[in-house]
C-alpha cells in the first residue's frame, strides 16, 4: 500500500500546484486584519463635552464660550470637565449669571464634539465617560467569536473537509463585514462583530490545514509562513486605509467589501487530498492529485495510484481522543497554554497602540511593518533550531519585553514605542511558530479539532485582553504585567514537547508515542529487519558453500 507521502513526492512536494494555491490562500488574509484592528481606529479619542444646550432658552445670544463657562465645571487642570456638567434650572440668565451654578450631574443629553470631526464610532454612538467600556467589550465579544468559530469550525472542518468550510466561512465574514456598516445601533454591531469574528477565525484554521496538507514535509514551515505574511501586508493596509478614510461606515466597506472578489474560489479551491485519503474517499483523492500532478508537469504512476487504498483509522476524531492518550493529553494542554500566552501578549500589544503617546497611524504602520520580517524569520529559524526551541525562547522574549516596559516612565514615549514594537515581533514570531506546530503535532484526524481547541485557548485570550487594557486606570504597570508574566511561565512549559522538524505529518493517533518519537522507532525496526534479512542471506549462502 503507498503512503501518501510518496504520493506527494511523485506528484511534487511544492510545485507550482501548491504555490498557486498557498497564493490563493494568502488573499484573505490580506483582510483579516482589518476585522481584527480597524475597530481601534474607529474610536480614536476626541475633545468632546456634555450638552448644554438647555441655557439657550434662557440666553440665545450667548457665545459658545460664554455657554460652556456658565454650564460646565472645570476639572484640577482647568479644562472643562468632559463627563458632567452644571444642572440645568428655573432660573433667568442674569441669576445664573450673578450667582453661578453649584450642583453637577452626567451628561443627561448627551455630548458634543467638534464639527469637524468625520463619523465614528466614538462619536455616532457616545462611546465616552461611562460608555467607554462600551468599546472595550466590544473588542472582547469580536474574540469571543473567534473563540465560536475555532470550535466550530476546527470540529466541522474535520468531519466536512477543509475545503467547504473554507468557502463557508470567507462568504459569512464578506455578507456580515459588509453588514457592520450599515448598523443603526452599537449594540447590533458588536453582535454582527461577533459573527464575523467567527468567520475569520474558521479561515485562520482551514488555511493551516490546507497549507500544510498539500506540502511535503520540508516545505511545511514555508508554505504557511508565506501565507501569514500576507496578514502582516494587511496590517499595514489598516493603518493607511484608517488614515485616508475617517468615516468609519466608508471604511468598514472599503475594509470588508473585496472579500466578495473572492467568489471564483468555489472553482479553483481544492479539498485536502491528504484529509480525503483519511476519510476513505479514494477516487477523489486520486482526481486531485492527479490534476496538482497535472499542473506541477509531473507523470503520476498509475500503479502507485492503484496502491492508495483507504488508511486503517479513517473515522473522525473526536474531541476526547486528544486526551485518551497520554502524548496527545500533553501535547493539547502544553500548547493549549502556549496558544494562549501567544495571544495575550499578541493582543495586548496591538490593541494597545493608542496607549503609546506617538502617532496612532504610524505605530500601526510600524506595527505593520514589523510583522513581516517576523514570520519571514521564522522560515529559517524554525529550520536551523527546530520547533520547540524557537517557541520556547520567542515567548520567553515577547513576556520579558513586556515586563521592562512597566518600568518605563510614561513621558518617554519613544522608548516606550520602541519596545513594543521589539516585543510586537517576538510575539509575532511566537504566533506563527505556533500555528506550524501544532500542524505538526497533531495527527491528520485530529489536527482540525488540535489546533481548533488551541486557536479556542488564544481567543479566551484575546477576550481577556481587551478588558485588561483599562486596569491601567488603577496603575499604568497592572495590564504589561499581566502580559508579561504569563508567556514568561509557559516558556518553561515548551521544553517538554517533542521536536517535529523533518518528521512527517502523522495519520493517527498513534501507539501512545509522538510522531517524532513513532517515526524513530518505525526506522529503528525497519533498519532491524533490513539487518536480520542480511544475515538471513549470508546464512543461506553459506549453507549452499557447504553443500558443495
Amino acid at each position: 500500500m503507498a503512503e501518501f507521502g510518496d504520493l506527494l513526492t511523485a506528484v511534487g512536494e511544492c510545485g507550482l500546484y501548491q504555490k498557486l494555491l498557498i497564493l490563493l490562500l494568502s488573499l484573505p488574509l490580506l483582510l483579516n486584519p482589518f476585522q481584527m484592528v480597524g475597530q481601534v481606529f474607529m474610536v480614536v479619542e476626541v475633545p468632546h463635552h456634555c450638552d448644554t444646550s438647555w441655557i439657550r432658552a434662557v440666553g440665545p445670544n450667548l457665545t459658545q464660550e460664554e455657554q460652556l463657562n456658565l454650564t460646565l465645571p472645570r476639572g484640577v487642570d482647568g479644562q472643562f470637565e468632559q463627563c458632567s456638567r452644571y444642572s440645568p434650572v428655573d432660573w433667568d440668565l442674569q441669576n445664573i449669571v450673578a450667582y453661578g451654578l453649584n450642583d453637577t450631574e452626567k451628561c443627561m443629553d448627551g455630548w458634543v464634539y467638534p464639527s469637524e470631526q468625520p463619523p465614528s464610532l466614538l462619536t455616532e454612538f457616545d462611546l465616552v465617560c461611562d460608555r467607554a467600556v462600551l468599546n472595550d467589550v466590544s473588542q472582547s465579544i469580536y474574540m469571543a467569536g473567534l473563540l465560536i468559530g475555532a470550535m466550530l469550525f476546527g470540529m466541522l472542518s474535520d468531519r466536512i473537509g477543509r475545503r467547504p468550510v473554507f468557502l463557508l466561512c470567507i462568504l459569512i465574514q464578506a455578507v456580515f463585514g459588509l453588514g457592520i456598516a450599515f448598523v443603526p445601533h452599537f449594540y447590533v454591531f458588536m453582535a454582527i462583530r461577533c459573527v464575523v469574528g467567527a468567520a475569520v477565525s474558521g479561515i485562520m484554521i482551514t488555511v493551516v490545514s490546507l497549507a500544510t496538507e498539500w506540502v511535503g514535509v520540508s516545505y511545511r514551515t514555508k508554505a504557511l509562513l508565506i501565507a501569514h505574511t500576507a496578514f502582516a501586508i494587511g496590517q499595514m493596509t489598516v493603518a493607511g486605509l484608517s488614515y485616508g478614510i475617517r468615516n468609519w461606515r466608508l471604511l468598514e466597506i472599503a475594509g470588508s467589501a473585496p472579500m466578495f472578489a473572492l467568489f471564483f474560489y468555489i472553482w479553483v479551491i481544492p479539498e485536502s487530498a491528504h484529509w480525503l485519503v483519511t476519510k476513505g474517499r479514494i477516487e477523489e483523492a486520486k482526481k486531485v492529485l492527479q490534476k496538482a500532478a497535472a499542473t506541477n508537469k509531473r507523470s503520476l504512476p498509475p500503479e502507485l495510484l492503484e496502491q492508495l487504498k483507504p488508511e486503517k483509522e479513517a473515522k473522525s476524531g473526536s474531541f476526547l481522543d486528544l486526551f485518551r492518550k497520554s502524548h496527545l493529553r500533553k501535547v493539547t494542554l502544553i500548547m493549549s497554554c502556549t496558544w494562549f500566552a501567544d495571544s495575550i501578549v499578541y493582543y495586548g500589544l496591538s490593541l494597545s497602540v493608542t496607549d503609546f503617546g506617538l502617532d496612532v497611524y504610524l505605530t500601526q504602520l510600524a506595527f505593520g511593518a514589523v510583522e513581516l520580517p517576523a514570520r519571514i524569520s521564522c522560515i529559517f529559524l524554525l529550520e536551523w533550531f527546530g520547533r520547540k526551541k524557537v517557541q520556547g525562547i520567542l515567548l520567553l522574549l515577547a513576556g520579558l519585553i513586556c515586563l521592562i516596559l512597566t518600568g518605563i516612565p510614561e513621558d518617554q514615549p519613544v522608548v516606550i514605542t520602541v519596545l513594543a514594537i521589539i516585543g510586537k515581533f517576538t510575539a509575532t514570531a511566537a504566533f506563527s511558530t505556533s500555528y506550524v506546530y501544532a500542524a505538526e503535532l497533531f495527527p491528520t484526524v485530529l489536527r482540525q479539532t488540535g489546533v481548533g481547541l488551541c486557536s479556542t485557548m488564544a481567543r479566551v485570550a484575546g477576550i481577556l485582553a481587551p478588558l485588561i487594557i483599562p486596569l491601567d486606570q488603577y496603575h499604568q504597570a497592572i495590564p504589561m504585567a499581566i502580559f508579561g508574566s504569563i508567556p514568561v511561565v509557559v516558556a518553561l512549559f515548551c521544553i517538554l514537547l517533542p521536536e517535529t522538524r523533518g518528521i512527517d505529518l502523522a495519520d493517527g493517533t498513534g501507539n501512545n508515542q509522538p510522531p517524532a518519537e513513532e517515526q524513530k522507532t518505525d526506522e529503528f525496526f525497519s533498519s532491524n529487519t533490513r539487518d536480520d534479512d542480511r544475515d538471513l542471506e549470508k546464512d543461506v549462502c553459506r549453507g549452499s558453500e557447504s553443500k558443495l
